[in-house]
C-alpha cells in the first residue's frame, strides 16, 4: 500500500479536496487561505456531519495475512477495509450487547470488532523474536590516515547526562559512554551510529548508559539482520544486563564484556588492581582500562603514627555503581621516513630488503659484509599519540586515584621532562564532575602530565551549550513565535533561565578555567592522525543562534508567519470569553472547566514520537502538572529527564522532579520507560537527607522485573504497583475489602475486551496483601494531588499494554456549588477497542496514539498501533471533549499526515507543547494558523515512491 504522500497536507490547503467517504458536503469543502477567520467549522455543516454515519474504521480482520500486508499497491477501496459498512459507535454497541463470549475471541467473532494482530497482542508475535546477532568484521588501516577524538555533547545543555566521547578511526568507531540523548544527538549531526564497533562506559550508572537499551535495539533492528556491537564495562556491567534482558531480547547483548573483580567480593578488597586491563590490542589502537574504587579507609596511619602497622591495609568491600574506569588509548607509532640515499650507501639494491627493513627487520648488505639495521636507514620514529579518558566522580575515588602506579609511566617529571620509559599523554578529557575538578589536589595532578590538552567534559558552567538540540529547539522557537500560550518554551534559552549562575558569577566564585584547561565543546575535536594535524579542530562546532535570530529567520521565509501569529493571539484572547463562536454553544465547554484556573492542571508533552527518539521528537512521556500539588509522569521514555530540564530549566525542573507523586508506566517497550532510572535516580539524590516517600511506580508486572534487578547496581528509592492492581476490578475489590465506597470512572470491566477466560486478561479480583499497602500510598498521593482515581485499563497492543484514566476530585465554587472533576485518559498504545471507549466516557482530553495516516492501516494493524482517523472516531465515540494526538511514526519528522476535516476537536501534538486546563477549549483553533510554518512540508514530491 503506497503511503501517498500527497496527503501530507498537514491542514487541507485551499484546493485540496477531502476524499474520505465522510459525506458529500465533506468531501467538497475545504477551508480558506485567509488566517484571519475563525479557525472552526461552519456551524450548518458540522452539524450536518454530526449527523451522518462514521466512516467504516472497525471490520473482521481474522483472515489478515503477510500477503495483505506486503500488497503495497493494493487499491484502498477494493480492499478488506472497504466491505464493512458498520460506524465505529454501532461496533462499540454490539460488543456490549449481552454476548458472554470476551477478549480477543469475542472480537475475532463479532463483524463489527477491529482489526488488530492477535499474536503480538499475545507476545507470540513472530516479527519481535530476537534475531541472531553476529558482529561485522571489519578490514582495519593500520595507516589510518584520519584519527580523532570527538566531544558527542550529550547531556551538556542540561546536566542529566554523561557526555560521550567518540574514538575515531577510518574503518572502526569506538563510543565511550551512552547517556540518554545520544541517539537523538547523533541523528542531527549524521554521525552514524550503525559504524560503532565497541561501546565503553566509565562507569555503570544511568547516567553513563541511560541511552544503552535504546542504542542497543535500533542496531538490533537494522536491517534483515541487525547489527551489534562489543561493550564493555567493569565488574558491575553484569547488573544492568540483568536488567535490559526482561526487555531487550539476549541476541542485542551477546558480545558483552567486564572486567574486574565481582564487586563486594574479598578479592575486590584484597587484591591489587595497579595493572590496567587491555582490552583491544591491534595494529590499529591499544585500549586499557585502569580501575577506580572509592577509598573508605577512614583512619589512614601518619608517618609519627606510635600505634602497630597492620600488614595489610584494609578497606570497604566495594558496592555496585561504585566502579569507575580510566581509559587509555595509544596509538602505534609512526616509524620514520625511509632514506634510499643510505641504503644505497650501505650496499643495498633496490627491492625486498628496503620493506623488510621498513618492516623493523635488518637485513644483509647486498655488497658490503655487514648488517643493516632499520636505524641505520629510517629517520627517527614519532610515539604514538595517547589519549585518556578519566572519570572521578568523587573525592573518595580521587583518593585511590592518587595510589594507582601503573598511571606513573604517563606522568612526566615538575620540569616537564620526560623520564626514559615515559610515554606523552597529548590529550586528557576530563568526565570528572566540577566539585572534583575544582579542587587544589585535582588540578596539581593534572600537571603530572606535562603540556598535554585538558578537555573539561565534566558538568561545568562553560559546557553548556543552549540548546545543544538545535533543529527541535528552533522549531520551538518558531511554535512559540506562533502561540507563547501552547508553547511557552522558547527553544533557547539563557544560562540565567535555566537556573544556572552566570558568567560573571561564575568568574567571581572561581569557576572559569585557566588557560591550560579546554572547555568542552560540542563536536570538538582532537586530531590524532595525521600526525601533522595533532591538536585542537573548532570546525565542527556548530554556531548557536539567539532565538530573536531564529525569529528573524522565520520572517524572512515566511512573511505571513507575523499575521498568523497575531491572529492566533486575537483568537485566544476571544476565546477567553467562550461565547461568542457558535460552534462553541454546540460543542458546550463541559462543567467541569467552570471557574477553572491557571494553576489547576496543565499537560506538558516531553515526547510525542514512536520507537526511537528522532530529530525534532523524542520518544513517549506526559507530564500532568498539578502546580503546587505536585505532578504525575504518563510514560518515561528515554530523555524525558533532559526534556523536562528543556521546559522548566534545571532548577524548574529538579523542583518538579521532588513533586512527582507518581510514574505511570503502559507497558514495558523502551519508547516508554527506559528514561525511569534516571528520573527515580535524580529524585532519590534530591530527598536525601529530608523526610519522604519513596517515588510509586505504577506499571506492566514485567517493569518489575527491570526495576528489580536494577535496583542491584544503584537504589532508586522507589515503590511498585502492577498495573493489574489498579484497574476497575481490583480497585473495587480493594474498597469493598476496606470497607470504603467504590467511587471509580465505571468501565464494566466483567465485558472487558480481555475478560474471564482469555488468556489476555489483565486485572485481579483481589490484590495481595503488599499491594494492598501499596494501593494506600496510592489513594494517599492521589488525594494529596486532588484525585479522586487513577484507574489502569487493558489495550490491545502487547502484553501486558495498559491505558489510564485520571480522575480529579469534584470542588466548591466560590457560591458553593460542586464542580464535577476533569478527567484526562491517556490510551497508551493500542488498536481501537471498546475498553478504552468506555474508559474514556466523557473524558475532558482523551490523549490518544495516532501512530499512523490513514493510508497505512495494514501497518497500523500489523503492529496493534492507531492510524489517525481511527483516534479521533475513538474520541468521538467516547463524547471526549478534546483530543490530543500523540506517538507520531518516526517516518513523519515534523508533521504527521491528517486531514483538517478530522480535527474540529483534536490537535497534534508536538514536543514541549504545554496545555493549561484554562486553554482546552480553544486547542483545536489553534492548530490552523500553525500550518504556516510547514508549507513546505504539505506536498512531497510522490517521485519519491517510485
Amino acid at each position: 500500500m503506497p503511503q501517498t504522500t500527497n496527503l501530507r497536507l498537514l491542514l487541507s490547503s485551499a484546493n485540496h479536496r477531502y476524499r474520505h467517504p465522510l459525506s458529500a458536503a465533506a468531501a467538497s469543502f475545504h477551508l480558506p487561505q485567509n488566517l484571519s477567520f475563525s479557525a472552526s467549522f461552519p456551524f450548518s455543516l458540522k452539524t450536518h456531519l454530526r449527523n451522518r454515519k462514521s466512516p467504516p474504521l472497525f471490520h473482521t480482520f481474522s483472515s489478515y495475512s503477510k500477503k495483505q500486508h506486503s500488497s503495497k499497491n493494493e487499491n484502498r477501496n477494493s480492499g478488506p477495509f472497504s466491505r464493512n459498512k458498520t460506524s465505529l459507535r454501532e461496533s462499540v454497541k454490539k460488543m456490549d450487547s449481552g454476548s458472554e463470549k470476551g477478549g480477543v475471541l469475542a472480537m475475532e467473532e463479532r463483524e463489527g470488532s477491529a482489526g488488530f494482530n492477535k499474536k503480538r497482542a499475545e507476545g507470540r508475535d513472530e516479527s519481535d523474536r530476537p534475531k541472531k546477532l553476529q558482529l561485522k568484521v571489519r578490514t582495519l588501516n593500520p595507516a589510518n590516515t584520519i584519527a580523532y577524538v570527538q566531544i558527542l555533547g550529550t547531556g551538556m545543555d542540561t546536566q542529566d547526562t554523561s557526555p560521550a566521547v567518540l574514538l575515531f578511526f577510518d574503518k572502526q568507531r569506538f563510543i565511550f559512554n551512552a547517556g540518554e540523548g545520544l541517539q537523538r544527538f547523533c541523528t542531527e549531526h549524521k554521525i552514524k551510529l550503525s559504524k560503532i564497533d565497541h561501546i565503553f562506559l566509565s562507569r555503570v550508572c544511568s547516567e553513563t548508559a541511560g541511552g544503552l537499551p535504546g542504542l542497543l535495539l535500533t542496531l538490533a533492528g537494522m536491517g534483515d539482520e541487525g547489527m551489534s556491537v562489543n561493550m564493555w564495562g567493569p565488574s558491575d556491567l553484569k547488573y544492568l544486563l540483568d536488567a535490559m534482558k526482561s526487555f531487550i531480547p539476549n541476541a542485542a547483548m551477546v558480545h558483552t564484556r567486564s572486567f574486574g573483580p565481582s564487586p563486594g567480593s574479598p578479592s575486590m578488597v584484597l587484591q591489587s588492581l595497579d595493572n590496567p586491563f587491555v582490552l583491544i590490542d591491534d595494529e590499529v589502537v591499544r585500549i586499557s582500562a585502569v580501575l577506580l574504587r572509592p577509598d573508605k579507609e577512614e583512619v589512614s596511619q601518619g608517618k609519627n603514627s606510635h600505634k602497630p602497622s597492620s600488614p595489610e591495609p584494609t578497606l570497604n568491600a566495594t558496592k555496585p555503581g561504585d566502579l569507575s574506569v580510566i581509559y587509555i588509548c595509544e596509538l602505534p607509532e609512526i616509524k620514520g621516513k625511509f632514506d634510499p640515499k643510505k641504503a644505497a650507501a650501505l650496499g643495498l639494491r633496490p627491492g625486498p630488503k628496503y620493506r623488510e627493513l621498513q618492516l623493523g627487520n635488518p637485513v644483509k648488505s647486498d655488497s658490503q659484509d655487514i648488517m643493516v639495521r632499520p636505524s641505520d636507514v629510517m629517520g627517527p620514529s614519532v610515539p604514538g599519540p595517547i589519549v585518556l579518558l578519566v572519570d572521578c566522580p568523587t573525592l573518595l575515588h580521587f583518593r585511590d586515584l592518587l595510589t594507582i602506579q601503573c598511571l606513573a609511566p604517563y606522568y612526566v617529571d615538575t620540569a616537564n621532562e620526560v623520564n626514559e620509559g615515559s610515554k606523552i599523554v597529548n590529550c586528557v578529557i576530563h568526565l570528572t564532575p566540577l566539585s572534583i575538578t575544582r579542587t587544589d589536589d585535582y588540578r596539581m595532578w593534572m600537571l603530572k602530565f606535562g603540556a598535554a590538552e585538558h578537555i573539561m567534559a565534566g558538568h561545568q558552567m562553560k559546557n553548556i551549550q543552549v540548546p545543544i538540540l538545535k533543529a527541535s529547539a528552533r522549531l520551538a522557537a518558531r511554535l512559540n513565535y506562533l502561540s507563547p500560550q501552547f508553547f511557552p518554551s522558547p527553544g533557547f534559552w539563557t544560562l540565567p533561565n535555566m537556573g544556572l549562575p552566570s558568567e560573571a558569577q561564575a568568574s567571581h566564585e572561581g569557576l572559569l578555567l585557566e588557560n591550560q584547561q579546554i572547555s568542552a565543546e560540542n563536536l570538538l575535536k582532537f586530531h590524532l592522525r595525521p600526525y601533522a594535524n595533532l591538536g585542537l579542530d573548532r570546525s565542527s562546532i556548530p554556531n548557536l543562534s539567539s532565538h530573536s535570530e531564529i525569529i528573524q529567520e522565520l520572517l524572512t521565509e515566511i512573511p505571513e508567519a507575523r499575521d498568523a501569529s497575531e491572529n492566533a493571539a486575537r483568537l485566544l484572547s476571544d476565546c477567553a470569553s467562550m461565547t461568542e463562536e457558535p460552534w462553541l454553544l454546540e460543542d458546550a465547554v463541559p462543567s467541569c472547566l467552570e471557574d477553572i484556573t491557571r494553576e489547576d492542571m496543565e499537560i506538558v508533552l516531553l515526547g510525542t514520537g514512536s520507537s526511537q527518539p528522532s530529530k525534532y521528537r523524542n520518544v513517549s512521556s506526559i507530564f500532568i502538572n498539578l502546580f503546587s500539588k505536585g505532578s504525575i509522569l504518563l510514560d518515561c521514555g528515554e530523555g524525558s529527564l533532559g526534556q523536562l530540564k528543556r521546559r522548566f530549566g534545571v532548577q524548574g525542573a529538579d523542583e518538579a522532579i521532588r513533586g512527582l507523586k507518581c510514574i505511570w508506566i503502559s507497558h514495558i517497550h523502551a519508547d516508554h520507560h527506559t528514561g525511569l532510572a534516571r528520573i527515580l535516580a535524580l529524585r532519590r539524590d534530591l530527598v536525601k537527607g529530608s523526610p519522604h516517600e519513596p517515588t510509586l511506580v505504577v506499571g506492566p508486572r514485567q517493569l518489575k522485573r527491570f526495576l528489580d534487578a536494577y535496583q542491584r547496581l544503584e537504589d532508586l528509592d522507589m515503590q511498585f504497583l502492577d498495573c493489574n492492581h489498579t484497574t476497575e476490578a481490583a480497585l473495587e475489590a480493594f474498597d469493598l475489602k476496606e470497607g470504603n465506597p467504590m467511587n471509580h470512572t465505571s468501565m464494566n470491566v466483567e465485558s472487558s475486551l480481555f475478560a474471564r477466560g482469555s488468556p489476555m486478561r489483565s486485572y485481579l479480583t483481589k490484590p495481595p496483601s503488599p499491594a494492598a499497602q501499596i494501593l494506600k500510598s496510592l489513594k494517599k498521593v492521589l488525594g494529596e494531588a486532588g484525585l479522586e482515581a487513577l484507574v489502569s485499563f487493558p489495550v490491545i497492543h502487547c502484553l501486558q499494554a495498559y491505558g489510564v484514566v485520571l480522575q480529579a476530585a469534584s470542588r466548591i465554587n466560590s457560591v458553593g456549588k460542586t464542580i464535577p472533576g476533569w478527567k484526562v485518559v491517556y490510551s497508551g498504545d493500542t488498536r481501537p477497542c471498546t475498553e478504552l471507549v468506555r474508559a474514556a466516557h466523557g473524558a475532558t482530553v482523551l490523549i490518544h496514539e495516532a501512530t499512523f495516516e490513514d493510508a497505512m492501516m495494514d501497518e497500523a494493524v500489523a503492529r496493534n498501533h492507531s492510524t489517525t482517523m481511527e483516534a479521533v472516531e475513538m474520541g468521538d465515540s467516547a463524547g471526549a471533549y478534546r483530543i490530543i494526538l500523540t506517538h507520531f511514526s518516526q517516518r513523519y519528522p515534523k508533521i504527521p499526515v491528517f486531514d483538517e476535516t478530522h480535527m474540529h476537536k483534536t490537535c497534534i501534538a508536538f514536543d514541549m507543547m504545554s496545555v493549561n486546563l484554562a486553554d482546552v477549549h480553544a486547542l483545536p483553533r489553534v492548530l490552523p494558523y500553525l500550518k504556516v510554518l510547514f508549507k513546505d512540508e504539505m506536498i512531497v514530491d510522490e517521485s519519491e515512491d517510485v
